[in-house]
């Protein structure tokens, strides 16, 4: 018995559009769409109704499943986590933090900090990205 890898990282919102589009803006790219007419059996609910659309970054390496329910939905309102609610925020490795953070800007995506140096080996920065997704940038440094 072994772990091969991780597989993919499955994320519920409401606004399945503005994800959407928040995601393949930064870069990720769309790979499929599908309803879950059978999720009902692998979450443990029933009479679910979904709407799936799969991301991957461009080298393909790292997978995005977005999730909206339209029934058995939680009703709560959007919490807007900080870094350090309990929880999970996802790191992408990225080239040109500098440019990546500006484009965000400019789209109004906020910035949870400016661009921080961890030791000589990082540029770090953490963003809210929609429904309060928390994603950390890191970029080696060379």
């Amino acid at each position: 018995m072994k772990i091969h890898r991780m597989d993919h990282v499955g994320i519920i919102v409401n606004d399945l559009s503005a994800a959407i589009e928040f995601f393949v803006d930064f870069g990720l790219e769309v790979q499929g769409e599908w309803d879950g007419k059978w999720i009902d059996q692998v979450v443990g609910l029933d009479d679910v109704k979904v709407a799936c659309v799969g991301l991957r970054t461009p080298d393909g390496q790292a997978w995005i499943e977005l999730i909206k329910f339209y029934s058995s939905s939680d009703e709560r309102e959007i919490q807007q986590p900080f870094a350090n609610n309990l929880g999970t925020h996802i790191a992408f490795a990225v080239e040109d933090i500098e440019a990546i953070v500006a484009k965000l800007k400019k789209k109004g995506t906020e910035i949870l900090s400016e661009i921080q140096q961890y030791e000589d080996s990082y540029k770090l920065c953490f963003v809210r990205g929609p429904e309060g997704i928390i994603l950390e940038l890191a970029e080696k440094i060379k």
